[in-house]
């Protein structure tokens, strides 16, 4: 504001973790919003190395700009998140992650966009009964300056998929408008939703609550949803003709 730079670092505590709406957002739309014209950083790393990394980046950069870093308590004893010491040694912040698992982009049917803690649940859920070759998870590490370009690119490597922003937070909290907007200005197909209806308060105050939320989450971002209901109607069809 007043032409000055300015190396602040803020870690945030964020994630959805059944511990009530305190302890679940550090209103991360508030800071988005507040990074038009590029004045902050906001990123939610997914590992360890990536907060290594970011924080190096930080310190190194020919010029200051503050970074706010969202960074889920579940995280800190997740074994998924840990990293082992080469790429805490080697490589750098990367704004977006390619899924790891690889998959045949020809038998991709779905990309799930997605940040930070939210990965781990999305990439263990798809891995049960042994995975799901159709689905790839692209996390977006970076939520300003949204990388779009280099999100675009990951998309591109699966043309027959459906693209899906998928997020804990409500519909009307998180990074889903600032992402949107930036996809609907430069124009191509813009993601689906999966998340949380828009709400007044950033979380329930019942950890089962919570629980059924977040599973509905993961389900409608890998579609296991829209297949139950799939079944669902065919089952309910059979017993109509029976």
């Amino acid at each position: 504001k007043w032409f000055r730079s300015s190396g602040l670092t803020m870690l945030l505590p964020h994630g959805y973790e059944g511990q009530g709406p305190e302890h679940s957002s550090a209103r991360m739309e508030r800071f988005l919003q507040l990074a038009a014209e590029d004045r902050l950083q906001v990123v939610y790393p997914s590992t360890t190395a990536q907060v290594f990394h970011v924080l190096r980046r930080q310190q190194r950069r020919a010029f200051r700009k503050p970074l706010v870093v969202m960074t889920p308590k579940s995280m800190l004893r997740l074994p998924a998140a840990q990293s082992p010491v080469a790429e805490l040694a080697h490589g750098q912040f990367q704004a977006v992650i390619a899924d790891p698992a690889k998959p045949d982009p020809k038998r991709v049917r779905r990309v799930v966009l997605c940040t930070g803690k939210l990965y781990h649940e999305l990439d263990a859920a798809r891995n049960e009964g042994g995975g799901n070759p159709t689905v790839a998870i692209v996390r977006v590490e970076q939520l300003a300056p949204v990388p779009a370009d280099e999100v675009r690119a990951q998309l591109a490597r699966y043309p027959e998929a459906k693209a899906v922003w998928a997020q804990e937070e409500p519909e009307n909290m998180g990074a889903w408008h600032h992402v949107l907007a930036r996809f609907a200005e430069r124009g191509g197909p813009v993601p689906a939703y999966a998340g949380r209806p828009a709400q007044s308060s950033p979380a329930v105050g019942s950890s089962k609550r919570h629980a059924k939320e977040q599973a509905k989450v993961i389900a409608a971002a890998l579609g296991t949803a829209d297949a139950a209901a799939a079944n669902g109607a065919k089952d309910t069809s059979r017993a109509r003709r029976g």
